[in-house]
């Protein structure tokens, strides 16, 4: 489980070097980042219960509150070009203070996905973010 949280880590960090994936909503940070399933080592896959697929994507987001991980109440759907929406299911993660929410969701060729996610801390109010991008399934 440690190289599991190492790596989720690691996305969570690589990522905003490319185009930072972060919404704020007051002192509520929401990370999120999406990628082909097929790009997770075979034991971190295992390990965070993913299926490995070169047409199965993932998304994680992870939650902090005031700067320190936050368990929250995460749902969302995902919605390909012709409206054909599904339902994401997340699953929790907690390893040595961090939290992620990790959902898997199918893609049969290369599409633009919309994301449409709903985040609620505690009683707090439920924040809504979305975003679209681009997928490919993998060629190995």
């Amino acid at each position: 489980m440690r190289r599991l949280a190492l790596f989720l880590l690691s996305i969570c960090l690589a990522l905003p070097v490319l185009a930072e994936r972060k919404v704020s909503f007051g002192e509520l940070d929401v990370h999120y980042n999406a990628f082909n399933s097929g790009f997770l080592q075979p034991d971190i896959a295992a390990a965070a219960g993913l299926t490995r697929s070169k047409t199965l994507g993932v998304l994680n987001v992870a939650v902090l509150k005031a700067g320190k991980a936050s368990a929250a109440n995460v749902t969302g759907t995902v919605t390909d070009l012709l409206g054909k929406a599904r339902p994401l299911e997340f699953k929790q993660v907690t390893e040595s203070g961090a939290i992620y929410y990790l959902a898997q969701f199918p893609f049969e060729q290369r599409e633009v996905l919309r994301f449409k996610l709903t985040v609620q801390v505690g009683e707090g109010a439920a924040n809504s973010l979305d975003f679209n991008q681009e997928f490919f399934p993998d060629d190995k």
